[in-house]
């Protein structure tokens, strides 16, 4: 038998070393029994899978019963998508079947987290990421689509405008933050989550619950506009996505409440976190 690669994970004070083979229905008895081992350290708002496909898999299933919640309770599901590499997948997947016919997508109503100053076709875009996989596919209304207004080049101007666009149409009393039933989230190597990055002025804003926000340490170097914390902590469930071995250090920082790091602070006051981790990012937890 052919080895393709070695993982290991610490369970309690055990160090247990998997051996993966290269494909078939034997690796795929190794990843679950190393599922099962892992989840045995880990909080329970923490699902690992051995890979990409099945946090994605997971995640999509996830959202898929969040939206039948949210709609069935209060007739609409309220989401904000997030950019990066690791979200495409489960955007694609949200598309496919069987996903797509368990959705009514009629009643979605879909902004974003954070967005790059770039137009709405440019390769950065947030948005081009989830047109291209997932919102050109289904058949959410265009006018429940509210991107960013990045056309009017000014940061600030972008995030005062997208922060009333929210406010109307999730429509909270007077005083009231509003609430989305969903917040995707993905991790940087820096523990910096939406475009809330450590050391940045935007990660201590109270007040405003968009705001312009300057380069981060990643590339591309422009300006953003970002879900401020009040924002992200309002909502009804926040989900995690965090994929590869360069971000198990990072991982294991913010599990464990290290408030230097942005992602760590994201603590609804009245919802739920959940994490969507493969076994690389899981394998510094335990």
């Amino acid at each position: 038998m052919r080895w393709q690669s070695r993982d290991s994970w610490r369970v309690s004070s055990l160090q247990v070393s998997i051996d993966w083979p290269r494909s078939g229905r034997v690796r795929q008895d190794f990843a679950r029994i190393s599922m099962e081992s892992v989840a045995l350290a880990l909080p329970p708002n923490v699902s690992v899978a051995p890979d990409l496909e099945g946090i994605s898999q997971a995640a999509a299933e996830f959202w898929v019963r969040s939206a039948g919640q949210a709609t069935g309770r209060r007739g609409r599901f309220t989401v904000a998508l997030a950019g990066g590499s690791t979200p495409g997948r489960l955007y694609e997947l949200l598309g496919e079947q069987p996903w797509r016919s368990r959705v009514d997508w009629s009643k979605w109503y879909v902004f974003w987290g954070d967005e790059r100053l770039v137009a709405p076709t440019d390769p950065n875009s947030n948005f081009l990421l989830a047109q291209e996989k997932l919102l050109a596919r289904v058949s959410i209304p265009a006018v429940q689509i509210y991107r960013a207004p990045t056309e009017l080049g000014d940061p600030d101007l972008a995030a005062a405008r997208y922060e009333q666009v929210i406010r109307d149409v999730l429509g909270p009393r007077a005083g009231e933050v509003p609430r989305f039933d969903l917040i995707l989230q993905g991790l940087g190597r820096d523990g910096h989550t939406a475009s809330l990055f450590p050391g940045f002025p935007s990660l201590e804003e109270q007040g405003r619950l968009v705001v312009g926000s300057p380069p981060g340490a990643l590339p591309p170097a422009v300006p953003r506009v970002t879900f401020t914390l009040p924002l992200i902590n309002a909502a009804r469930a926040v989900v995690f996505l965090a994929a590869g071995v360069d971000k198990a250090e990072v991982l294991r920082r913010v599990l464990d409440g290290d408030l230097a790091l942005p992602a760590a602070r994201v603590r609804p006051a009245d919802g739920r976190v959940q994490w969507f981790v493969d076994a690389a990012a899981a394998s510094g937890l335990g």
